[in-house]
């Protein structure tokens, strides 16, 4: 069987192993189990629904499903059928989800009742048609306004991944992007060496990022083995969790090592049977204390929506007090360079700059940033993908993280443009001018602070601080609302009256101090 699509990978895997998990909840999120034949049969049933009302190839799909297996059977459904799915976040607020599914021309979104009652009404000025996946009362589909013939080249999904400044923008991923990337975390090897039809990949990253959404469910595809999801990280039950649902791996994020070392030791901390984690971010100063209290590798990786392939430090020594992320391997060519595109030596900071070897560069790579040519040609200018994060490599070819040249807050795993959150806060009355940078947060990496000069009458006080703050989370995802509010006289700026972040505390300490606190103010929001 020639596979050219997710669909075709997962057709092939239930009918050779039809009585292996496939998808599985944590016990605390029910405990379901999902077999590769029992998901087949669904996958069939939503697709045969779906085709006879008309979806299919051209069609583009939003899909606010959360962090569950009903995604992932609905994403394999569509992409039998050459539509492309546009996953959504469910924390987004109404203006989020019209510039979403505005910007994707999105022909239809199939949501939970809980998420239609948030995205019905953002789109009540127009917008596609919404329909419950719980009854899969879809409408007639229109006539698909765009081709997307089958095969490796069709456009599988979008995702989108902020920017520096602007908009979010959105990743258009092919079916060959999607298998690439699974069949990289398959052959890895080292500490990430998959065993056939024996793994269970537990991932509480969410659905709607390529990690969870595209890595993991492909490669448990391709290896025969189960993809485990709880519906979020959760310190206090991850462990019973984990052993729970007998996960044989992990992936985590940078926040998820000091939140568990905080936690009282207890009989669960070495109840499980897991053989590494995947991920990134986390503390150096931790990272040892980790792997003895819980007996398990934490595998530090790099890697990026736009790449899909990415870097490991899956081989001992790992250099666990380090920021080390791994090797050029295989592939995927990898250099540190200047501001001119140019290597330079190694020790020396530089940008990391990364491609496919062989004579198509972009191979297995994102196709584009929809709808924005420009960017993508300013991403792939000189012939290798500019990451925009500074790294360095040692002799010995190691990479290390040294810091992020993009004007962008990573906080718990979200990347957040900053200028997003400043045109927000900007158009609040008591805002005569404002700067969005990060700032260090020893349990989130960043937190988001928002540097404000008050309009006249407004007072820099605790009460502005937090309408402020208020104002940002009717408008934004909570997470990217600020957590700090810094109230200034003024802002310094260039001859052309670009605010200077750099310089608004340049010598003055940890920003902090002089800040208003109002993380306790940023509290998700959840559908009723």
């Amino acid at each position: 069987m020639t596979i050219a699509s997710l669909y075709d990978a997962f057709a092939e895997a239930s009918a050779d192993t039809p009585d292996l998990d496939f998808l599985a909840t944590t016990p605390s999120c029910g405990g379901t189990v999902l077999t590769y034949g029992e998901a087949a049969a669904r996958v069939e049933a939503l697709s045969a629904r779906y085709r006879a009302c008309g979806w299919g190839a051209g069609h583009r799909i939003a899909l606010n499903l959360g962090s569950q297996p009903l995604h992932f059977l609905h994403f394999l459904a569509l992409n039998r059928l050459g539509a492309s799915i546009v996953p959504m976040n469910p924390d987004h607020r109404a203006a989020e989800i019209r510039y979403q599914l505005g910007h994707a021309a999105a022909d239809l979104v199939v949501a939970t009742a809980a998420a239609a009652a948030i995205v019905g009404p953002a789109l009540a000025a127009g917008g596609p048609p919404v329909a419950l996946a719980d009854d899969m009362d879809l409408p007639q589909a229109p006539p698909a306004p765009r081709a997307n013939p089958p095969g490796q080249q069709a456009e599988a999904l979008i995702l989108y991944t902020s920017g520096t400044s602007g908009a979010p923008k959105g990743c258009v991923l092919t079916n060959e992007y999607v298998l690439t990337v699974g069949r990289w975390y398959r052959d890895l090897g080292g500490l990430f060496t998959m065993r056939r039809g024996e793994e269970r990949l537990l991932n509480p990253l969410p659905a709607f990022h390529m990690n969870c959404g595209v890595t993991s469910v492909t490669t448990a595809i391709l290896t025969r083995n189960c993809l485990i999801l709880p519906d979020r990280f959760h310190a206090s039950t991850w462990w019973q969790d984990v052993a729970g649902s007998r996960a044989t791996a992990i992936h985590y994020l940078g926040i998820m090592p000091p939140a568990l070392l905080k936690q009282p030791p207890g009989p669960w901390d070495r109840a499980h049977r897991v053989r590494f984690g995947l991920g990134a971010g986390c503390d150096p100063t931790l990272h040892a204390a980790f792997e003895e209290r819980f007996g398990l590798p934490l595998v530090e990786v790099w890697g990026m929506t736009e790449t899909g392939r990415f870097l490991a430090n899956n081989f001992e020594p790992r250099q666990t007090d380090t920021r080390a992320f791994g090797r050029q391997s295989g592939a995927l060519e990898a250099m540190v360079a200047d501001d001119e595109g140019r290597p330079v030596p190694d020790g020396t900071p530089g940008e990391l700059l990364v491609r496919c070897a062989g004579p198509d560069p972009r191979r297995g790579f994102f196709r584009c940033y929809l709808d924005n040519p420009e960017a993508t040609a300013e991403a792939w200018r000189g012939g290798w993908f500019h990451t925009g994060d500074v790294v360095r490599r040692d002799r010995t070819g190691m990479f290390y993280f040294v810091d992020r040249r993009k004007d962008m807050i990573r906080r718990s795993g979200e990347n957040i443009s900053a200028s997003e959150v400043e045109a927000v806060l900007a158009a609040h009355p008591a805002v005569a001018r404002v700067a969005v940078l990060a700032v260090k947060d020893e349990m989130r990496d960043e937190e988001v602070m928002a540097c404000v000069v008050p309009a006249p009458g407004a007072a820099a006080s605790a009460e502005t601080a937090a309408a402020l703050v208020t104002h940002a989370l009717a408008q934004l995802a909570y997470y990217k609302a600020p957590g700090w509010i810094a109230f200034r006289d003024e802002l310094p700026v260039t001859s052309t009256n670009k605010i200077q972040k750099n310089r608004i505390f340049d010598g003055q300490g940890d920003p902090r101090e002089r800040a208003i606190d109002c993380r306790d103010l940023k509290k998700r929001k959840l559908a009723s």
